[in-house]
């Protein structure tokens, strides 16, 4: 590891601490495949004073969706899954109200049709997997699939674990410890926490996400997809049982060095572990999308499960970069052009209306500097 890299990582993250932007942060870099940054600064718990450590636990929220998307592309290099194949055929349920021509494909790319949760769930409700998509299956479609862009910003989870479960057997939960965590030696990724590792867990600070998001209507679809009492807060998601559920699309709770390293076996070796071959992670990162997101509002390259890099984001300009950032700014990504792998979480539910000021952002321009990789294209 880069000492002097760390060091100057570390000194952004507490800077953002003293300015009081911030309260608990966690950065992590592979380069080639070696962690060269892993930096931490604040306080995980503001009750205790318990500091961040390397090892201690975020909730992600949407930087779950990643792995997520590394699982199911697993399961289509082990020939086990079609990408344009309708979930109804390994999921037969879920054909009911006209959903039977909805394809993985679309799941991945957020045309299914189905970006709504089914009405009146509590948070509890997050916690029964077999109640909540015996009720997705039932839902009907809201637009024809393929054919519009729409954030289904936690059906994503239950949809493709579903598939998951259908196809492989084991829950997804099971699937990401002993397909991802257990070849590359990570103990700091969960979906849905042990009673263990409850003592590492950073809880997240501020009631709910809503600083800088002022939503009129009473019926917009990102409502739909996110109702009031299940949006990204430290109501629900601190919650015990909460963080013991699986929740694939927006409940993970992982260390940024654990993203990282995810990352980083996507575009080589670590430790000789490689989770999917080059030409699989091609695939998996081809641009789908980019059109208007119709929950979010504004155009969004997306890949099969993957967010792609462009203009202002974290993952840099280049098109080849891919990854998924999560409510309140955590991220995760992969820059293959330069080897690079990042992971990055916080325990302060904040969004800033400049995404150059957003601390991912901030980071991530910091360790691209530290490590002299340029933000455009590599030269040729």
């Amino acid at each position: 590891m880069h000492a002097d890299a760390t060091a100057a990582i570390r000194d952004l993250l507490q800077e953002m601490i003293d300015a009081g932007e911030e309260t608990g942060l966690q950065a992590a870099a592979y380069l080639n495949g070696e962690l060269v940054i892993d930096a931490c600064a604040g306080i995980a718990d503001v009750d205790t004073g318990r500091p961040v450590a390397n090892d201690s636990l975020f909730t992600v929220f949407s930087t779950t969706k990643g792995i997520t998307a590394t699982c199911i592309h697993m399961l289509a290099e082990r020939g086990q899954l079609d990408y344009d194949a309708p979930i109804a055929r390994y999921w037969p349920e879920f054909a009911a109200r006209g959903k039977e021509r909805v394809s993985v494909r679309d799941a991945l790319t957020h045309r299914a049709g189905v970006p709504q949760m089914p009405e009146g769930l509590a948070p509890e409700d997050l916690c029964d997997w077999d109640g909540i998509t015996a009720k997705i299956a039932q839902l009907p479609l809201m637009w024809e699939p393929g054919t519009q862009t729409g954030y289904h910003a936690y059906t994503f989870g239950w949809l493709l674990g579903e598939v998951l479960r259908r196809i492989d057997g084991r829950p997804i939960a099971a699937f990401v410890q002993e397909e991802i965590c257990a070849p590359l030696g990570i103990d700091e990724l969960f979906f849905g926490i042990t009673d263990e590792a409850e003592a590492r867990v950073a809880p997240l600070i501020h009631e709910a996400l809503t600083e800088n998001v002022t939503i009129a209507d009473p019926d917009a679809l990102l409502l739909k997809a996110i109702p009031p009492r299940l949006a990204p807060s430290a109501r629900v998601h601190n919650r015990p049982d909460v963080r013991r559920a699986s929740i694939p699309a927006g409940g993970g709770i992982m260390s940024a060095r654990a993203i990282a390293r995810h990352y980083a076996a996507l575009i080589g070796e670590v430790d000789g572990v490689r989770l999917l071959p080059a030409e699989r992670v091609r695939i998996a990162t081809e641009l789908q999308t980019s059109d208007v997101d119709m929950a979010l509002g504004f155009p969004i390259r997306k890949a099969l499960g993957y967010w792609l890099g462009g203009p202002l984001s974290p993952m840099s300009e280049r098109a080849t970069a891919f990854g998924h950032p999560g409510a309140g700014g955590s991220t995760g990504f992969a820059d293959p052009d330069y080897g690079l792998a990042v992971g990055f979480t916080k325990n302060r539910l904040v969004t800033a209306t400049d995404p150059t000021r957003a601390a991912a952002y901030r980071v991530a321009e910091r360790i691209r500097a530290v490590l002299e990789i340029p933000n455009g294209p590599p030269s040729s």
